[in-house]
């Protein structure tokens, strides 16, 4: 099928085939909404009435009014979060200075730099291990003895160094699909500006949740001086089992969590934020090649800068690789086996539910289009909690978990995620790109499910192991070894035998998962990644106005027929030099003599005489 230029798309006829489309986007939005009130709403709204109760695990609720929440401002709440946030600013200047200048140097470095910088970034996001590399700097800072005498800035160098690769990994990656494909001669600054937008605020709300760190390296010491505020809440819910306390703070983090996820949410509709898939090859029209002349000084810098990355990633993530290889025994009654089974598989299970239904709620929104232009509205039930882990949420989770008897089982280790917030967005922003390739008579399985498969592993591999990784939930449900997963294990064990566990910190990754995950991560970047663009703005495929009939073409005028079927000349009137004779129209010609120009009657007053006498 022949495809119109650009700009000359039919229109969507209403009717019943838009109808059932639109019935069939809602139906695949269903699900996840069941999700998400099951995953969050049900959770916050929990969270908020346990903040005005007295509760603990041991005795009934009573009634606490707003005592909760002055006692939380009284224990320092706003001091946390400003803690929180000095622990985000290094990283912040990471996302928005480093990366993008990485991004670009890249882009001006051709092809071969990009793709080579992508391979490189794959590596930071498939060593991610915050626990194993933790407790790593744990054991070095304890010997120098730096953690007594200045916590909170070892807190902050530490926590700088060991996230700037997977920071600037992240980042770079959405930057260099802003930079794809543009217009020769002109930047996508509006493209630019919205991820540095998006970005920023995604740092600043991982900022404010940040709990490994603190709780591995200082457990929120001296004084409480390096206490975030989802480690104070975790403390004050299960260390002195003040529930109404714990899910306050809790509840005031929300508050500003559902704040900045409506702000990206707002930023991506004004903005009108799509994700497109440019096919297996370059098109013409795509970035301008750089100089030949400046090629290779581009190249050279990207090497240099991927260097200082790799270099910066391997010196912070040393504590750990030194002992990645090495090996221990394991105390009675746990096998390998189980730790790696309870390690992965109930992340996977979490992960597969959550991905799939955010990539079946993406596809109901940003390829049918149930409410038309204005689909993306839609997102906005979801908005506030874009941002929202586990740890606002944990006291809401503990709760469900020990009512159903879950602790220590397998069900309890799943987290309780079953809708993940940032592929749905994700999906709709991508089948929002490619929906205007269907509406133009191209193949849906071409042209919305090949280009979403490679997506669904991007997001099933980054939710699966960062959700492995981190090990919050697993305090909470897990209480002995047994059933521990690899990060709570080496925790425990490192707490128990000091320096003699560090070789438990192989399992936390281990080397055959890590490989695994690397290559992965470098093939997704390299073959599919690299053909995704972030693009903002009205499409070049998406007309502006409902199109009217086509505009008709400048050709020859049409033939005119003049009196009695005679042509009239197609050239422009010229008047004649002599008068044309007056047309007969078929009368015959007059017996009598022409008259003169000036009428005969004229000049007389009376009728002219008979000769008859009166």
């Amino acid at each position: 099928m022949p495809v119109p230029p650009a700009g000359q798309y039919p229109a969507p006829q209403a009717g019943a085939g838009s109808a059932g489309r639109a019935l069939l986007g809602l139906a695949l939005l269903l699900p996840a909404l069941i999700a998400l009130i099951w995953s969050y709403v049900v959770p916050t709204a929990s969270t908020v009435l346990t903040s005005f109760r007295h509760e603990n695990l041991f005795s009934e609720p009573r009634s606490a009014g707003i005592e909760n929440y002055q006692a939380v401002f009284e224990d320092g709440f706003l001091g946390q979060l400003g803690l929180a946030l000095l622990l985000g600013l290094l990283p912040l200047a990471f996302a928005l200075l480093v990366a993008p200048l990485l991004a670009l140097v890249a882009d001006r470095a051709g092809r071969l730099g990009r793709l080579l910088t992508r391979a490189v970034l794959a590596v930071p996001i498939a060593g991610y291990a915050p626990v194993a590399v933790f407790l790593g700097w744990r054991l070095r800072l304890a010997e120098s003895g730096s953690l007594a005498d200045g916590a909170r800035f070892e807190l902050t160098w530490v926590l700088a160094a060991t996230s700037f690769g997977l920071v600037v990994a992240v980042a770079a990656t959405a930057f260099l699909s802003a930079l794809r494909q543009r217009e020769r001669g002109r930047w996508p600054t509006p493209a630019l500006l919205t991820v540095g937008g998006l970005v920023g605020l995604a740092v600043l709300a991982l900022s404010l949740q940040i709990f490994t760190a603190p709780a591995l390296l200082t457990n929120g010491g001296p004084a409480r001086s390096t206490m975030t505020p989802v480690l104070g809440t975790m403390q004050t819910s299960f260390t002195t089992f003040r529930l109404g306390l714990g899910a306050a703070t809790a509840t005031l983090l929300l508050v500003v969590l559902g704040g900045l996820g409506l702000a990206a949410t707002g930023l991506l509709l004004t903005s009108r934020t799509r994700i497109e898939f440019d096919g297996w090859r370059d098109r013409p029209g795509g970035p301008p090649a750089p100089v030949r002349g400046h090629s290779a000084v581009h190249l050279g810098i990207v090497i240099a800068a991927l260097v200082v990355v790799l270099g910066v990633f391997g010196w912070a993530s040393a504590p750990w690789l030194r002992h990645a290889f090495t090996g221990a025994d394991l105390p009675g009654g746990v096998s390998t086996a189980g730790v790696l089974v309870n390690t992965w598989l109930p992340p996977f299970v979490s992960a597969l539910v959550s991905v799939g239904l955010a990539a079946v709620a993406g596809f109901g929104i940003g390829a049918l289009r149930p409410l038309g232009r204005w689909s993306e509205l839609l997102l906005l039930p979801f908005a506030p909690w874009l941002f929202v882990g586990i740890g606002p949420l944990a006291v809401a989770g503990f709760k469900r978990v020990s009512e159903n008897d879950q602790v220590n089982t397998f069900l309890g280790m799943i987290p309780p995620v079953w809708l993940s917030v940032p592929a749905l967005f994700v999906f709709t922003l991508l089948f929002r790109g490619q929906q205007q390739k269907w509406r133009a008579g191209g193949d849906g399985v071409r042209t919305l499910l090949l280009p979403a498969l490679p997506m669904l592993a991007v997001a099933l591999l980054l939710t699966w192991l960062f959700s492995a990784e981190q090990p919050l939930w697993a305090r909470l449900v897990t209480s002995d070894p047994e059933n521990a997963s690899a990060p709570l294990l080496a925790e425990m064990l490192m707490a128990e035998f000091g320096n003699r566990g560090t070789g438990f910190l192989g399992l936390v990754l281990p080397l055959p998962l890590l490989v695994l995950f690397l290559l992965a991560f470098a093939g997704l970047q390299i073959g599919y990644l690299d053909r995704l663009a972030i693009r903002v703005g009205r499409s070049a495929a998406e007309p502006a106005q409902q199109p009217g009939p086509p505009p008709q073409q400048p050709g020859p005028p049409p033939p005119h027929v003049g009196f009695a079927g005679q042509p009239v000349p197609a050239q422009p009137y010229a008047a004649p030099t002599q008068p044309y004779p007056a047309p007969s129209y078929g009368v015959p010609p007059s017996p009598y003599p022409p008259q003169s120009s000036q009428s005969p009657w004229a000049a007389q007053t009376e009728p002219p005489s008979t000769g008859k006498a009166e």
